[in-house]
C-alpha cells in the first residue's frame, strides 16, 4: 500500500502523540507508526504530569491516542518503520508490513532500548522496584530500604540525591568501590558494600532482597540503577542524523537533527525519560515541523 503524507512519525508514544497532537491541530496529513513496545511497558504508575499524576502509561498513551485520532488528518498504523530513503520533502518510509508511504517531513519518537544486565530478576523487576530515577518513583519509596547499584562519580551523585528521599540507604558498587570521596556518603549515613550482587529476589517485580555473591541477604524495597542503553532505532543514524557522545540523538531547541526535514523527540533524544518531558518536545517538535510548511 503506498500513501503520501505531509508528516510520517516514527513512534507512537508520548512524544509522538503529543507531535501529531499539534500537527493534526495544523490540518497537516500524519501517519504515526508505532510497534506497540515502550521501554516503561512494566511501570505500574506514571508521575510528575499534571492531571495524570499516577496514572499508568499505558492509560496515558490510551487516552493521548484516542484524543489524537479525533483529527481527521491523523492516521495510526501499528507498524515498525525497516527503512527510510530520500530527502527533505521527499522521504519515503517502508514497514515491516510492506507499506510505503511518502513524507515531506519526518519526526522520529522512537525512544531508547535498556541494555539489562545478566542478574538474575534486573529485567522482571526494572520499573517497578529497580528503578532510575527518584523524581519518577522516590515518593512511593519514601523512607524505606533502598539500594543504588552504582560506583564511581555516579554513585556519589546518587547517594547525595537520593538522600532527600530515604536515611535508609546503601551503595552497591558490584565491585572493587571507585567512588572519590567516600566520606561524603558516611557522612549522610549512606554504607558502601563491595560485594557482587547474584541475584534480585522479587515478588511480581517488587523487590524482596539481595542475595550478595557471599550468600547474605539484603532486605531492601527499592533498587537505584542506570543500565546501558541503545537506540531502540537505527534508522535515524542510517539517515546520518549526528548523536552525542552519550549516545542520544542531537536536536536543537527547536527538536531539529542535523538532518534537514528530519525531527526527533522523547527518550531518543534526552536522558530527562519522563512524560511531561516526552510530551512538551513533541509539541514543540509538531509546532516547528508545521511552521516548516509556511509559504
Amino acid at each position: 500500500m503506498k500513501q503520501s503524507v505531509d508528516v510520517v512519525i516514527i513512534g507512537g508514544s508520548y512524544a509522538g502523540l503529543a507531535g501529531a497532537l499539534s500537527l493534526g491541530r495544523a490540518i497537516r496529513q500524519v501517519v504515526i507508526l508505532d510497534s506497540g513496545r515502550p521501554c516503561n511497558r512494566q511501570t505500574p504508575h506514571s508521575h510528575n504530569f499534571l492531571t495524570q499524576d499516577g496514572s499508568t502509561p499505558a492509560e496515558i498513551a490510551e487516552r493521548a491516542k484516542a484524543q489524537v485520532l479525533n483529527y481527521p488528518t491523523v492516521r495510526f498504523q501499528s507498524e515498525t518503520a525497516v527503512s527510510v530513503t530520500g530527502q527533505d520533502m521527499n522521504f519515503t518510509v517502508t514497514t515491516d508490513a510492506g507499506s510505503v508511504i511518502q513524507a515531506k517531513k519526518l519526526l522520529f519518537a522512537t525512544g531508547i532500548r535498556d541494555l539489562m544486565p545478566a542478574l538474575p530478576g534486573f529485567s522482571k523487576s526494572w520499573g517497578i522496584s529497580v528503578i532510575h530515577c527518584p523524581y519518577c518513583h522516590g515518593y512511593e519509596y519514601r523512607d524505606q530500604p533502598t539500594g543504588i547499584l552504582m560506583n564511581g562519580e555516579t554513585a556519589l551523585e546518587m547517594g547525595r540525591l537520593i538522600r532527600n528521599w530515604t536515611p535508609q540507604l546503601t551503595v552497591f558498587t558490584n565491585a572493587p568501590s571507585t567512588i572519590p570521596d567516600t566520606s561524603i556518603l558516611s557522612s549522610l549515613g549512606i554504607t558502601i558494600e563491595e560485594t557482587p550482587l547474584q541475584e534480585i529476589v522479587h515478588e511480581n517485580g517488587y523487590l524482596q532482597h539481595l542475595v550478595l555473591a557471599d550468600g547474605r541477604k539484603f532486605p531492601l524495597n527499592a533498587l537505584y540503577a542506570r543500565p546501558p542503553f541503545e537506540q531502540h532505532c537505527p534508522l535515524p543514524r542510517d539517515l546520518g542524523c549526528v548523536h552525542t557522545e552519550d549516545g542520544y540523538i542531537q536536536v536543537d531547541a527547536l527538536q531539529k537533527t542535523s538532518i534537514a526535514g528530519v525531527y526527533a523527540a522523547g527518550d531518543a533524544t534526552t536522558m530527562k525519560r519522563t512524560v511531561s518531558v516526552a510530551v512538551a518536545a513533541g509539541t514543540m517538535a509538531g509546532v516547528a515541523i508545521s511552521r516548516e510548511f509556511l509559504p
